[in-house]
């Protein structure tokens, strides 16, 4: 079914419950999982501080983030494949994809609702809309900020 499963990672928890859903399908279809992390350099060159400096510390925090979905799937026997590359998050992912010829990519999804959503986008839903391949979108178990909010005023 698949051989080739792209999940990519930026350390939320979103992106750890789709490495989980990745690994379990990767097992289950003996696949290869391709890890990956995006340094979002758009975001970088928005500040005035060292850009030099932080891509390296963002390139250092992917390289810690892929290196823990490499033990992770490595626990299970599973083959993995790390990737940093740079430049729009949703743009690499689908290069990437192309690249390694991926069956499926499985992506977390914060679930922004509203304003929030329309004015910070959403890499998975671009990726959704974009993608050649089938895309898994796992959704967060954690509530958004918003419902949180609610929870809270109900209490």
């Amino acid at each position: 079914m698949y051989d080739r499963i792209l999940v990519p990672l930026d350390g939320s928890g979103p992106a750890d419950e789709a490495l989980d859903r990745a690994l379990d399908l990767a097992a289950t279809t003996d696949a290869t999982l391709y890890a990956l992390y995006v340094v979002d350099e758009r975001a970088l060159h928005a500040t005035q501080l060292d850009a030099g400096g932080l891509v390296r510390a963002y390139e250092s925090e992917g390289e810690r983030i892929v290196s823990e979905a490499v033990e992770a799937a490595e626990a299970d026997g599973i083959e993995v494949v790390t990737a940093v590359e740079h430049g729009s998050p949703h743009r690499a992912i689908l290069r990437y994809a192309d690249e390694v010829d991926a069956d499926l990519i499985v992506m977390g999804t914060h679930g922004r609702r509203g304003i929030e959503r329309y004015l910070l986008g959403s890499v998975t839903e671009r990726v959704l809309r974009l993608a050649d391949v089938p895309v898994l979108s796992v959704r967060s178990e954690d509530p958004p900020v918003e419902d949180e909010q609610s929870l809270d005023a109900d209490a």
